[in-house]
């Protein structure tokens, strides 16, 4: 048997510790608030891209045609009554130059082509998307825009932005990595008072910005909006969800132990899901759905680990059942300790590949589980043992006095002295 550490020492310092952190983060909750993302947060987020004018494609013949512009590709859609239906897709790896682009595009029958000055020789893959959906030529010609191609030709940084924005108020802008490559989201909060905020806020970001950096300078990549009323109810579903699954695992624990295991297992998870929100209040972490799926992962994850340790108290309790419990406590923990510590790591090395190679919501996400994961392994050893140890200490003294009260009362039922006077 390997040597037995003293958990239960640090039962109180680390409650202790843990309620502090705790405190520190439900003031700065009604203090500060989440960083709500555009799930939970009623408003436009609009991605734009500071960029070049490349050219223009223009459509004069018969029917209609769609253009689409991506990160790979431009996409050309000939359709009507007076057209053969037909595809038309032009891959950059095809077509490397817009040279190359222009010349595939000018044989397609109606179709016009004129690019700015100097721009022949730029690679397609300089061109900036657009998610906005396909154009219709037939209506408007489309304006093709190039991202900067070296740092000479980046001519804005976000701070530029942010400047050109001050007049709309509150509006949170934010870099989309690479730097280099000027595209930014911002975004501005509907308070539900303007009925035509949909249709003049993008407008305006557009020309605040452009009367910054130049006409023409400015690209809108993707506008996405959420009403008020969607923002609401996604949030009152994600704390039902929350809620719903603290119940679920009680009812579980109940079932799988004794209460006081279950209440020790339900403590522990709830324990994690406030730290989680600590950090994310205290480090402006953007609050959406892939933070309630991480907190999610995190419980499930948390009470898997408190039960493989309950099951080793269990068992330990079976083959000492005259020991005492903290004794009896401390052995379990010490022995499921390698277990859960190889497990935590291994899920770590995931994790942190993600969190070392991806960007954006991914990038939060893995960040949110590695101080999840840290957090759940704590809470099942000092945090559920510890409301455990504290169960038992009171019951055994409730027995204790109990049996005192007992052995008592038959000694004052026949005149003698308790023992002991």
């Amino acid at each position: 048997m390997k040597r037995v550490i003293r958990f239960s020492k640090f039962f109180v310092p680390a409650v202790l510790i843990s309620s502090a952190i705790i405190i520190f983060g439900l003031i700065g909750y009604f203090v500060k608030g989440f960083n709500l993302g555009v799930d939970f947060q009623a408003g436009i987020n609009e991605t734009i891209q500071l960029a070049y004018p490349a050219g223009e494609v223009s459509f004069t013949g018969k029917g209609n045609a769609e253009l689409t512009v991506s990160e790979t590709q431009l996409m050309l859609v000939f359709s009507g009554a007076e057209a053969q239906k037909r595809t038309v897709t032009l891959d950059y790896k095809s077509y490397p130059t817009l040279a190359d682009i222009k010349a595939a595009l000018g044989k397609e029958t109606g179709i016009s082509v004129k690019l700015s000055e100097g721009s022949d020789a730029l690679p397609s893959s300089s061109i900036v998307p657009t998610y906005q959906g396909n154009t219709l030529l037939s209506v408007n010609p489309v304006k093709l825009y190039r991202a900067p191609i070296n740092d000479s030709e980046r001519f804005a940084s976000i701070d530029i932005v942010r400047e050109a924005l001050k007049p709309l108020g509150q509006v949170s802008v934010q870099t989309i990595n690479p730097v280099t490559s000027q595209r930014y989201l911002v975004r501005v909060r509907d308070d539900g008072k303007n009925p035509q905020f949909t249709t003049m806020i993008p407008q305006t970001i557009r020309q605040l910005i452009e009367d910054k950096v130049g006409k023409d300078r400015v690209v809108v990549v993707k506008t996405d909006y959420v009403g008020p009323r969607y923002s609401q109810t996604l949030g009152q579903q994600s704390a039902w969800l929350v809620l719903v699954t603290l119940l679920l695992i009680l009812l579980y624990s109940t079932i799988r132990f004794k209460i006081e295991y279950a209440l020790g297992a339900v403590l522990a998870i709830m324990h994690d899901a406030l730290i989680m929100v600590a950090f994310i209040v205290w480090t402006r972490m953007e609050f959406n759905t892939a933070t309630i799926a991480a907190i999610l992962t995190i419980l499930g994850y948390s009470i898997n680990d408190t039960i493989v340790q309950f099951d080793r108290v269990r068992e330990e309790r079976k083959i000492h059942p005259s020991e005492r419990f903290v004794d009896v406590l401390d052995r379990a923990l010490t022995l499921t300790l390698g277990r859960s510590v190889i497990t935590t790591l291994t899920t770590m090395l995931a994790v942190l590949a993600l969190f070392l190679f991806t960007t954006g919501s991914i990038k939060d996400f893995a960040l949110a589980l590695l101080i999840g994961l840290t957090s759940g392994v704590y809470s099942t050893i000092f945090i559920a043992s510890a409301f455990v140890l504290m169960w038992e200490n009171r019951r055994e003294g409730k027995e204790r006095k109990q049996a005192k009260l007992q052995k008592d009362v038959p000694d004052k039922a026949s005149g003698k002295a308790p023992a002991g006077v």
